[in-house]
């Protein structure tokens, strides 16, 4: 079966040309638009809980909040991570999409989506450099913390379980509040 792969332009005029509609739920990942999992209720609880308690590093202009928007890995991915972190920028990235070099912190939660999570997506952030990856895994009740990347894997992976406390550019985050 012959792919066709897209650039992350491409996509761009896909969508500017009406072909991909502006409500579609599609990441670019390896040059493919990939439809991306239904959002639930404890996905969407979860995203809300996350946006809560790190909206502090917002106020304080540490760090801007970008919910379920693309983040640009390379020219041929740009999934779209439930949170991400990002570098505090006064104009709020209006003229670009932000890449990877801006994000500190890019957050997944999984509650079908934990294997796509994990051995696509997280490869795909290592590659790209971003230092840190939270996956928190609903079905599990747990938070997989990767650190220190290095080539398509992060050389620490740590298990947070309810009683552990992430924690992110000073706040913390018990990580019952979030599963």
């Amino acid at each position: 079966m012959l792919r066709y792969r897209f650039t992350a332009e491409e996509f761009h005029r896909l969508a500017e040309a009406g072909i991909l509609p502006e409500d579609a739920r599609v990441e670019l990942v390896k040059g493919e638009i990939v439809t991306m999992s239904p959002v639930g209720k404890r996905h969407m609880a979860a995203v809300k809980r996350l946006m809560h308690l790190l909206f502090p590093l917002q106020q304080a202009r540490k760090a801007l909040l970008q919910i379920q928007d693309p983040l640009r890995l390379s020219p041929e991915s740009e999934p779209q991570p439930d949170l991400v972190l990002l570098a505090y920028r006064e104009d709020f990235y209006r003229d670009r999409i932000p890449e990877a070099q801006d994000a500190f912190l890019v957050v997944e939660v999984a509650e079908t989506s934990l294997d796509y999570d994990l051995n696509v997506k997280t490869p795909l952030y290592a590659k790209a450099g971003i230092p840190e990856v939270w996956v928190v895994d609903l079905e599990g009740r747990r938070v997989l913390v990767h650190r220190e990347p290095q080539g398509e894997t992060y050389r620490e992976v740590r298990t947070l379980h309810p009683g552990d406390t992430l924690v992110h550019m000073g706040v913390e985050i018990p990580v019952e509040e979030i599963l």
